[in-house]
């Protein structure tokens, strides 16, 4: 399929960032990346235009620019969940609103730093129609200022189907924190699909980091699609 691709401006689009789409003026289904802690690196950009190869519009906004920081450097340790959330939502707003977009068909899909706050993302937006969760940087930790509420008490509240990657050698999520963030997905939903890797680390299907595995990105790819595809038409 014949795509599109530029780079978001806030003065533009009203949000900055990177958008990939087909060539067509019909509505299709949206999906709304999350990007890690890297930013919006070129391995994100080749990935939404993959997607949007398969038909999906594709928006990374771009988190650090509509939280006002010019680089990656501190910005987690410096804004709260519930800031990121709200910025996510810009980049929800700019996708479903979009004309080639149809607004029930849009799913978020988050990767590492994205796929944790992407759980908070989706348990507050009833609209969104999947998620997506790369591996998400999920932790053992107790509430703190920036970060009140545990993923795993947002995953509960999380009501659209998921789907969810991890490595069994994950250091920054390990084993018994998959399992409690897993128990707690299927306390809100039966509606989950979970997908283990044992020799996969941290990272595993992007290319921007060193646990980076390219047969196992390109595996994970057509299961991701396929499971987009199916639940939303």
């Amino acid at each position: 399929m014949k795509i599109t691709h530029r780079a978001l401006s806030k003065e533009s689009d009203g949000i900055p960032g990177f958008v990939a789409h087909p060539a067509t003026e019909e509505r299709g289904p949206g999906l709304l990346i999350i990007h890690h802690h890297y930013g919006v690196t070129g391995h994100v950009k080749s990935m939404a235009c993959d997607f949007a190869e398969q038909g999906y519009t594709t928006v990374v906004p771009d988190l650090y620019g509509l939280l006002g920081f010019s680089d990656y450097h501190d910005v987690q340790k410096k804004t709260t969940d519930g800031r990121f959330v709200d910025v996510i939502g810009q980049g929800w707003k700019y996708l479903v609103g979009r004309k080639d977009v149809e607004a029930r068909r849009c799913a978020v899909m988050g990767l590492c730093m994205g796929g944790r706050i992407g759980i908070h993302f989706a348990a507050a937006t009833p609209a969104c129609g999947a998620f997506v969760g790369y591996y998400p940087s999920v932790r053992e930790e107790g509430p703190s200022e920036l970060r009140p509420r545990h993923p795993n008490e947002s995953a509960r509240e999380v009501s659209c189907p998921s789907l969810v990657f991890f490595g069994g050698e994950d250091r920054v999520a390990p084993v018994p924190v998959q399992e409690k963030l897993r128990a707690s997905f299927l306390a809100g939903t039966p509606d989950v699909e979970w997908h283990f890797f044992p020799q996969a680390g941290h990272g595993f299907a992007l290319a921007d980091g060193d646990g980076y595995d390219p047969v196992l990105a390109k595996a994970v790819r057509p299961l991701t699609l396929n499971f987009l595809d199916r639940v939303l038409g």
